[in-house]
């Protein structure tokens, strides 16, 4: 490996990711200093920040003085290669955000909006973080959640297998198998 490539083998990128939706109280709790020196102490070196269709901008920073790099943008037509050099993801609760994350084996922690009416979402965070498979957080929360994680606790995530499930229905509308 060249001198070139050393910089990316110490790079710890922690990518936040809103989804579609507006959820600016996430941005603005990844966005305060206590929760950026708390990411910064835990060995990372890049926040990169997924804002959706919310009106906060956070601050952007070179990093210099011992700090995060922080980036952000809008929209992005895939967040997959963002998720694949994660070394943590912060996301909201929706289930293809999560379930692309575990499936990569990446540390997650799931921000719950709890500005959603029949707020589903919370439920399933709630249950893969009770199955040790994720950490679960509300805006208010989320320095704390960082604070005391330890990603040795988590289990990866196993997806089943759905196929008797596909057939089942399948056969139920009267498909041929």
């Amino acid at each position: 490996m060249g001198k070139e490539d050393d910089g990316l083998e110490s790079r710890r990128t922690v990518f936040v990711t809103v989804g579609t939706t507006r959820f600016d109280s996430l941005v603005r709790a990844v966005d305060t200093q206590e929760v950026k020196e708390e990411l910064y102490k835990n060995g990372y070196t890049h926040l990169l920040i997924q804002m959706g269709r919310g009106s906060y901008v956070p601050a952007k920073s070179t990093g210099e003085n011992g700090s995060l790099v922080v980036d952000y943008f809008t929209f992005s037509s895939s967040i997959a290669d963002y998720l694949r050099s994660a070394s943590l993801v912060i996301s909201h609760a929706g289930s293809g955000s999560i379930f692309e994350t575990l499936r990569l084996q990446k540390p997650l922690i799931v921000v719950v909006n709890e500005d959603l009416m029949d707020n589903h979402q919370s439920e399933l965070a709630e249950e893969l973080a009770e199955r040790k498979h994720l950490f679960c957080a509300r805006p208010q929360t989320l320095y704390q959640t960082i604070a005391n994680m330890d990603l040795g606790l988590l289990i990866p995530y196993q997806p089943g297998d759905a196929t008797p499930v596909a057939e089942f229905i399948n056969s139920f509308l009267g498909f041929p198998r």
